[in-house]
């Protein structure tokens, strides 16, 4: 009986090995289908499919996510999450950040990103944020196909900051053998990069289509085909997306937004972006302007109800604020909004020697949010100061801005990611992209803590720059941007909610349809 016993138990082993054979193979990722169509709120520029000519305000990263990819960038798992790199690490004396490439990250056109794309992106990069990263930079070092370095002159905390956030694209990749062979020009008619998406066809300034790229390091995109349709006028946009011809139309607000709200099918999502939206006042480097004098400034701040203007633009969705640094940046001091008292507004003039008010010149507004602008000029002309209106398309707004055209006051927004350091450089010190002015105890203030080591006497210099620019009503902040979207029936993730402070779709290769 026991041999028999044991017979069987050799007998049986065998089919216990067929069995283990027999276990089904884990489902591969399905293949993308269908579409997804995105009302953008401004004329498609075609810059903005370009990393290397980042303007210093978020537009670019609406299409950047799609096509491109960086070493670093913002994604749900952190503000510098490793992308392209799959790891970084930095030598004892803080002058050397070596970066390892991904194995098997390819661009659009089956080519191997390597040290050298990173080498010569970051050599070309000639956007926000390049003086400073250039100035700081030793050497850029290809150590292999997949290590690089970057050597620093002297340490710097920011690198990472500067290099690894939206505060600058410096670190997103292109391919320098394609991008050499078209050119520049060529380049821009036809991209091509290592994010999820590749382009298939560029309509300026009205449409471009996508296509999911198979090959994409993190995961294949779940859907086939995305299409950003350029819809500046709100009510189009709204109108398309109740009609069923988009699934997600950026930038709704009051009635509008309030409608969609209501109807079936569709609903609203609003996120608290970056981007602080304030009143610039270019002509107070001016001396014979009457901006100059600290008490007008602050005259048109404490003229505007910031809230009444909330409710009725953004739903209550903003955040009010005193500063242009958001509030949950590292290094940010908070400040109060100003609180709307005309009455004040009025004996400030008076005391500035402005009884009967005055006029303050140009007033440019940001597209697309000519409603606010309006709004806010009408309460700057109950206390008497006059000012006149311009509009103009987005892209052409922001290279005016960034070239130091604009005149007068401009209402607008400033949206990259970073910290209290890279929002004042963007700003308030020298070589800036939006920098109009400097005051000199704030450049000093900035430079120093630039070079501190020392977390906590870097946030008391940063502390104390912020709190010059408030006490001298350099600024007049309005609000943190409550950026509202509308998303219709078909769509089960539209990510626009992954990425913490970041407006647009991303990470793209989560977006999904219903089943």
């Amino acid at each position: 009986m026991r041999r028999l016993i044991d017979l069987l138990v050799v007998l049986a082993l065998p089919v216990v090995c067929l069995v283990s054979f027999a276990l089904p193979a884990p489902a591969a990722d399905p293949a993308p289908s269908g579409q997804v169509t995105y009302a953008v709120h401004f004329t498609l520029a075609p810059r903005w499919l370009d990393p290397g000519e980042n303007e210093g305000s978020i537009t670019p990263f609406l299409t950047l996510y799609a096509i491109h990819d960086a070493l670093l960038k913002p994604m749900p798992k952190g503000p510098s999450a490793p992308c392209l790199a799959e790891s970084w690490t930095v030598s004892p004396d803080g002058l050397v950040y070596e970066f390892l490439l991904r194995n098997g990250a390819r661009f659009h056109n089956g080519e191997a990103v390597t040290a050298d794309d990173v080498k010569f992106s970051f050599e070309r990069y000639r956007g926000a944020n390049a003086q400073v990263l250039k100035e700081k930079m030793k050497e850029v070092r290809v150590v292999d196909a997949r290590r690089i370095q970057f050597r620093l002159k002297e340490p710097w905390p920011d690198f990472i900051t500067f290099y690894g956030t939206t505060a600058s694209s410096a670190g997103w990749v292109v391919p320098r053998k394609y991008l050499q062979s078209v050119g520049e020009d060529g380049f821009r008619k036809a991209p091509i990069g290592a994010g999820p998406y590749r382009v298939v066809s560029i309509n300026p300034g009205i449409e471009i289509v996508l296509e999911a790229f198979e090959g994409y390091w993190r995961k294949t995109p779940r859907v086939k085909r995305l299409v950003l349709r350029s819809l500046p006028d709100e009510t189009t946009r709204a109108a398309a997306l109740k009609r069923g011809d988009v699934d997600i139309a950026y930038f709704l607000n009051g009635p509008i937004a309030e409608d969609v709200r209501r109807t079936p099918g569709l609903k609203l999502l609003a996120v608290r972006s970056n981007t602080i939206f304030s009143l610039y006042f270019h002509d107070q480097w001016d001396a014979a302007s009457p901006w100059r004098d600290p008490r007008v400034r602050l005259a048109a701040s404490v003229a505007i109800d910031r809230k009444s203007l909330n409710e009725a633009e953004q739903l209550g969705f903003a955040g009010l604020t005193g500063s242009v640094v958001p509030r949950y940046m590292e290094f940010a001091l908070p400040f109060d909004p100003d609180p709307y008292d005309p009455t004040r507004a009025k004996r400030l003039l008076a005391e500035a020697g402005h009884p009967r008010g005055f006029d303050g010149g140009d007033f440019t507004i940001a597209p697309p949010y000519e409603g606010a602008g309006e709004a806010i000029a009408n309460y700057l002309a109950a206390v008497g100061i006059r000012m006149r209106i311009r509009t103009m398309e987005r892209a052409t707004f922001f290279s005016s801005w960034r070239e130091g055209k604009l005149k007068g006051v401009v209402f607008g927004g400033i949206g990259p990611a970073g910290n209290a350091a890279t929002r004042l450089q963007i700003l308030a010190v020298k070589g800036g992209p939006f920098t109009a002015g400097v005051v000199p105890e704030v450049q000093d203030l900035y430079e120093r803590q630039a070079r501190e080591l020392d977390r906590r006497k870097r946030e008391e210099l940063l502390h104390q720059a912020q709190r010059i620019l408030h006490d001298r009503a350099i600024f007049a902040p309005i609000w943190e941007n409550g950026f509202i979207r509308g998303v219709g029936p078909r769509i089960e993730e539209p990510a626009l909610t992954l990425i913490p402070y970041f407006p647009y779709s991303a990470p793209y290769d989560d977006v999904r349809l219903k089943p």
